[in-house]
């Protein structure tokens, strides 16, 4: 895809991010909005999968570690055709098959349950692992989130890739900032990220979450990196692309009303347009 097709993808994840979460009456919307572009860049461009066979054997795999914002998951799998858009709608209703965090056994494409924070790394760790032992030619991604990095068994996981040189592993780290107290840095500092990677025998490389050109360019280098894991520590937006939640620690985990709804969904319309404007 173009840089262009997949910024109009990633707003229509964004747009679904939005529509899921006003229809919960609950959820996590800054930390999926500020990792839309690399779910959007991972399922329509990196990893080797296919929604009609969700569980085929050499698929490339996916863990999200920072669980909560299983809105961006699911809405970068339903724009993939994993399931209907529409069911977006139904998230952490009674029945539904999208709970308020990812489901294995329930959500086809979910390779991984996770939400306890700390534990994903270490799943994905698992997986990246069990590819080497059975030679298998499958990559392993996962994305944490900057206040999950602040849970010790992340930095277990990371001592443990680095030391088996996992290079079919690649750790994303969605660095946006703030977490739901507020400022990472005010509730326990985890900064330098990239340093803390290096030391655990990590290949680093910093981005521009939002910049594409600077997503795939770290994504052929992790392909290329041999012999270590790579983490890719993406400076983000917390909210990206709805004005009242860019930047607001309070849009960490709540849902909007019925008002702020239609405010969100005009700012991304509004982001289509310019998109389809540049398209022109």
């Amino acid at each position: 895809m173009t840089n262009l097709e997949l910024q109009k993808t990633a707003n229509e994840v964004r747009k679904g991010i939005v529509t899921a979460v006003y229809h919960a009456k609950a959820g996590h919307p800054g930390g999926s909005l500020s990792a839309a572009d690399m779910f959007t860049y991972l399922y329509f461009e990196e990893m080797n999968i296919d929604p009609k066979d969700p569980k085929k054997a050499d698929r490339d795999r996916f863990v999200l570690s920072k669980g909560h914002t299983a809105p961006g998951l699911y809405s970068a799998l339903a724009n993939r055709g994993y399931f209907p858009v529409e069911d977006l709608k139904t998230l952490r209703h009674l029945g539904s098959y999208l709970q308020g965090h990812p489901c294995m056994q329930e959500t086809p494409g979910v390779d991984m349950s996770s939400g306890s924070l700390g534990q994903g790394i270490s799943a994905a760790v698992g997986m990246a692992l069990a590819g080497k032992m059975d030679q298998k030619d499958y990559r392993v991604y996962t994305l944490l989130g900057d206040g999950e990095i602040q849970e010790g068994q992340v930095w277990e996981a990371a001592m443990f890739a680095g030391d088996r040189k996992l290079d079919n592993l690649v750790v994303i780290v969605d660095n946006n900032g703030l977490q739901i107290d507020g400022k990472i840095e005010d509730v326990c500092s985890p900064y330098p990220i990239d340093k803390k990677f290096e030391a655990f025998n990590f290949h680093v490389i910093n981005i521009d979450a939002h910049n594409f050109d600077e997503i795939r360019s770290a994504m052929e280098e992790a392909k290329a990196t041999k012999g270590m894991p790579t983490a890719i520590i993406m400076k983000s937006v917390k909210g990206k692309g709805v004005s009242f939640m860019e930047n607001n620690a309070g849009w960490h985990g709540k849902a909007p009303n019925d008002e702020e709804y239609q405010i969100a969904m005009k700012d991304l319309d509004n982001i289509s347009a310019q998109l389809e404007g540049g398209a022109n």
